[in-house]
């Protein structure tokens, strides 16, 4: 299968985010490098140097006092101990920044109260890590046109839901991402997770994409600079700066067409986390007929071959590499406990002791019976 077509066949976890609400019955739309500590200010996860067993809060979950108080619960009788929490979002900024300049940026949505809300988890020993969505944001193009990426008549490019993506060759655009991030983290989020670190799928059917500013710099190249960047500034104060890329990235030699390299993109981030959701591979992917109804086969082979990759880089962390669960049923069969505890368990086989689960409606009823009351290693090699 042509790397474009890979490409278009994965998806980030916002962009499933529609299906897999209405799935769930969710009103929500929605060398070696050594990691460095938490931050002191956030001194928030059950065991500050063990595994990360995360579940994801969407931007409507976490302004909810009721929903947070069931994930909260969640997390007191499980294994959880961190919560990724959307703070920048398809629809702007979840949080009331201090930066006048940011703010024009937030959007017209409700945002969460941050304060009370990280005091909660901090009660409670969850890490916060604040996921922030970095290059598909149609509220920062509204405001800054001069951001975007372009037709070749010098017009704003739209994909083909009609929506603006910036330019991720605009410096000006790193630096306001970049900036968010310190903040939550200086507010006392542990950990920054970026989200939509690619380009636009360039689709036949749609006009060519242009990038102002682009140069001779390469897609991945300018995707591994973007990260580069962010994570000296995040690692300067003591947080891991990690990133969302598609599952398919960990076992396509070379780039994909959106940028995603795992050889320019892994050595620039504390932790990656490949979406390896089984419902995203196309049949015969990974040379299983039905990958939706293997979970263990699709996430050991993607997450064996990431860590392969990541040896041949020089990259020894421990915990490089925390993938994304499937929470959520898109086809058949329905996802529940079982499905999880596969999943689960191939990430164990592979040699890694942290997930993260992905429900877009951010409602884990029907995976709760797969998690353990504690947290225990339990990976392999």
């Amino acid at each position: 299968m042509a790397v474009a077509a890979l490409a278009a066949a994965a998806c980030t976890p916002a962009e499933h985010a529609d299906r897999g609400a209405q799935a769930s019955g969710s009103l929500a739309p929605d060398s070696t490098h050594a990691a460095p500590a938490v931050a002191a200010s956030a001194d928030t996860s059950k065991k500050s140097d063990g595994p990360i067993r995360a579940l994801y809060v969407n931007r409507w979950a976490s302004q909810s006092h009721k929903r947070m108080a069931k994930l909260l619960a969640t997390a007191d009788s499980t294994e959880i101990n961190a919560l990724v929490i959307d703070m920048k979002d398809e629809f702007g900024l979840n949080y009331k920044s201090a930066n006048p300049e940011f703010q024009k940026n937030a959007g017209t949505a409700s945002v969460a109260h941050v304060g009370p809300l990280l005091d909660s988890l901090k009660a409670h020993k969850i890490l916060p890590i604040a996921r922030i969505v970095v290059f598909k944001d149609s509220v920062t193009a509204r405001v800054h046109p001069e951001w975007t990426i372009r037709k070749a008549d010098g017009s704003i490019w739209r994909d083909k839901k009609g929506i603006a993506w910036v330019n991720p060759y605009h410096r000006e655009l790193w630096d306001y991402n970049i900036g968010v991030a310190e903040e939550l983290v200086k507010l006392g989020f542990g950990e920054v997770q970026f989200d939509y670190i690619r380009f636009p799928e360039p689709y036949p059917s749609l006009p060519k994409q242009v990038f102002p500013d682009a140069g001779n710099l390469s897609k991945p190249d300018a995707l591994a600079a973007y990260l580069k960047q962010a994570k000296t500034r995040l690692n300067a104060l003591g947080v891991r700066s990690t990133a969302d890329i598609f599952g398919l990235v960990t076992t396509v030699n070379g780039a994909l067409e959106v940028g995603q390299d795992w050889e320019k993109l892994s050595p620039n981030l504390d932790v990656v986390l490949p979406m390896v959701y089984p419902s995203h591979y196309p049949h015969g992917e990974l040379g299983i007929q039905n990958p939706n109804a293997e979970p263990y086969k699709v996430i050991v082979t993607a997450i064996s071959r990431a860590r392969e990759r990541d040896k041949k880089l020089g990259i020894q962390q421990h915990e490089h590499i925390r993938p994304w669960l499937q929470a959520f049923t898109l086809g058949k069969p329905a996802y529940g406990a079982e499905q999880l505890e596969a999943e689960k368990k191939a990430v164990y086989d592979a040699g890694y002791d942290g997930w993260v689960m992905w429900n877009p409606g951010s409602i884990y009823d029907v995976f709760t019976p797969a998690l353990e009351k504690t947290l225990v290693s339990r990976k392999k090699g």
